[in-house]
């Protein structure tokens, strides 16, 4: 038995194959382009995605099954007749679409999109991205008054390109601020709050689901990245939780059968995964920047050529320095565009190395913030298990335990999105595989972190409503 996985991530795709028991493999991976037209506009080529999951798939060879781990709330416009793309990829970074939000949040609109969806209004999800598209393309408009037009997110346009099916998964749909938590299906209100057309919307399925084939190899599983991580690291019991970080950091907790309710205000009820009848969810919180907010600091040349870590002092925040990651605004928990990226407390000794050390605090601080809302809805079940490159920063994950004043399990293997969705791939055959070694080393909190969270807190006030 051979599956493979797509991990089409922001910055990469990549296809990782699993044979049997044999140890799980990248056998591709290609780097994509960024495109920033304006100031907080981010944007991907689709025909350039496309063509790596095809040169990825061409690479693996002959496959028993393709399971697809797509970005989230990324989308776009296309031909349903040919295909074509008539919008770029419109990343979930992106924020053109702020003034709107705004619009819609001074006439009460959030009332009924935490009600139905379970999100607050944010620029980062799909609907506000489509109904842009809808009045600045005039191709889209065209097309939609013909009956033509199709929209989504970035898997359903490649699923159609690949495999002529029309389609997204629940998780997936669960990202748009579309979809109605508790039915799973397009919500009509929340179509016409936005503006965007329901017939023009794929058709959602379970995530193990039959999504077509691609040359005779059948698609069995779809999902978003940071669901499927969280099936790849195991995480199956309520409080369950796993951290991705990546562009941005993910944590992701099981919360069971049931929609969850009494959630804190910032956390996201979401969809887990669908492998039977009916979904499991979750409790999603997003930080914007983390990996991102590193390669921004490098390009400042404020770190010279030296690695950001191993740091010879004590932490930053004990002696009165503060970084707020808000380059992008803050999300969880504070959804707040508004703010702006900040070091507090600097003076005329401060160094490279200071910045960049309260800079990998921010980041630690800010998910230790929203870890600590979303442990509320679901108390945490055992050690938090992290993967992605910040997770080889020894110092980073210090502060995070310590942050958290939780253990940290690191993840051995490193490729849990692609590996999740094998699993998945495997599980639609009829084959359950284990994950892989996940006994990493359990790091334990370090230093004393107790003020950390106020003294963070004040920072974070003092970043709120500065652009």
């Amino acid at each position: 038995m051979r599956v493979g996985a797509i991990d089409q991530g922001t910055t990469s795709t990549r296809l990782l194959v699993v044979k049997n028991d044999e140890e799980p493999h990248i056998v591709s991976r290609f780097e994509q382009r960024q495109h920033y037209p304006q100031a907080g506009w981010v944007e991907h080529d689709p025909e350039e995605i496309l063509g790596h999951i095809k040169s990825c798939l061409a690479a693996a060879g002959r496959l028993d099954a393709i399971a697809i781990a797509n970005q989230g709330e990324s989308c776009l416009a296309w031909n349903g007749e040919t295909g074509e793309p008539v919008s770029p990829i419109i990343v979930w970074q992106d924020q053109r679409t702020g003034d709107a939000i705004e619009r819609l949040k001074q006439e009460g609109a959030e009332k009924i999109t935490l009600a139905k969806a379970g999100l607050p209004l944010d620029a980062y999800f799909s609907a506000s991205k489509l109904a842009w598209i809808l009045k600045h393309v005039p191709e889209a408009r065209d097309l939609s008054g013909r009956g033509k037009l199709r929209l989504g997110t970035s898997d359903a346009f490649f699923l159609d390109r690949l495999t002529g099916q029309f389609a997204t998964d629940v998780t997936t749909a669960s990202r748009t601020s579309l979809m109605n938590l508790k039915s799973c299906a397009w919500d009509r209100d929340l179509c016409a709050l936005f503006g965007v057309p329901l017939d023009a919307l794929p058709e959602i399925r379970p995530t193990i689901a039959d999504f077509g084939s691609i040359d005779g190899m059948p698609v069995v599983a779809s999902l978003v990245d940071q669901q499927a991580a969280l099936w790849g690291h195991g995480c199956r019991r309520a409080g369950d939780l796993k951290i991705t970080f990546g562009t941005g950091a993910f944590a992701l907790a099981v919360a069971g059968d049931e929609v969850p309710t009494d959630v804190p205000q910032g956390i996201l009820p979401t969809v887990a995964w669908q492998v039977g009848k009916s979904p499991t969810y979750a409790v999603e919180a997003g930080i914007h920047d983390a990996a991102s907010a590193i390669n921004w600091f490098r390009r400042l040349g404020l770190a010279g050529d030296k690695p950001v870590q191993d740091f010879d002092r004590p932490p930053a925040i004990d002696r009165g320095l503060v970084f707020v990651p808000a380059l992008t605004g803050l999300s969880c928990p504070y959804w707040d565009r508004s703010a702006a990226g900040l070091w507090i407390g600097l003076s005329l000794d401060s160094d490279g190395a200071d910045m960049g050390q309260a800079l990998l605090e921010g980041i630690a601080l800010h998910t230790a913030a929203a870890v600590t809302e979303l442990a509320k809805v679901t108390p945490l079940a055992g050690p938090i298990s992290v993967d992605g490159g910040l997770t080889q920063n020894a110092y980073f994950i210090d502060v995070l335990a310590s942050a958290l004043d939780h253990p940290v399990r690191i993840a051995r293997f490193q490729d849990l999105t692609a590996f999740g969705a094998a699993m998945l791939a495997m599980r639609a055959l009829g084959r359950e595989t284990a994950p892989p070694d996940q006994l990493g080393s359990i790091v334990a909190p370090r230093f004393d972190g107790r003020h950390w969270a106020k003294r963070f807190a004040d920072a974070v006030s003092r970043a709120r409503g500065w652009r």
